[in-house]
């Protein structure tokens, strides 16, 4: 490694010790305002400086806003992870409790969701909505093409931008 890795490591170091010390406090505050939860605005505090340590951002002009919008898209991806649980919650309201999976079960079954929903966000909005359309509505090709109002070759293209997605996931 080169004495420019070290310096900027340790300077990116700096700066990450320097907003927490100086704004998690304030940070943490906003996020428990938001959420009217400690034990959540604490997680996502912590979520935000991780996220900005793994950044390797050595300057920051103006730390309170680039705290709020890394803590944005953090909410944001939190906020998705819980509608996706609630939603799953729900789906096994209606199974009989002797076909309702084991909590090893669930929670697999939850990181599967996470992962398959991370995945998808991955994918341009287009080809995310053709796939969604395609596996969860069940719509055929023809169907979605008029939908999105592409031709049919671009669905197959988008669904199979998806699949590969989905396969690259597995491996």
């Amino acid at each position: 490694m080169s004495e420019t890795h070290f310096a900027n490591n340790a300077s990116h170091l700096r700066t990450v010790e320097a907003l927490y010390s100086g704004h998690h406090g304030w940070l943490y505050a906003t996020l428990k305002r938001k959420l009217g939860n400690a034990m959540d605005a604490a997680d996502l505090a912590q979520d935000t400086f991780m996220r900005i340590l793994a950044s390797q951002v050595t300057v920051i002009e103006q730390p309170r806003a680039y705290l709020s919008c890394v803590a944005k898209g953090i909410l944001i991806n939190w906020y998705q992870r819980k509608a996706l649980e609630r939603a799953y919650l729900e789906a096994l309201a209606n199974v009989p409790v002797q076909e309702a999976p084991s909590p090893e079960s669930h929670f697999l079954v939850l990181e599967t969701l996470h992962e398959i929903d991370a995945m998808l966000d991955t994918l341009p909005p287009l080809v995310k909505r053709a796939f969604l359309l395609s596996q969860i509505n069940g719509l055929k090709y023809d169907d979605i093409a008029a939908q999105l109002d592409v031709s049919l070759i671009t669905v197959k293209r988008y669904m199979k931008q998806a699949f590969v997605q989905c396969l690259m996931m597995i491996e």
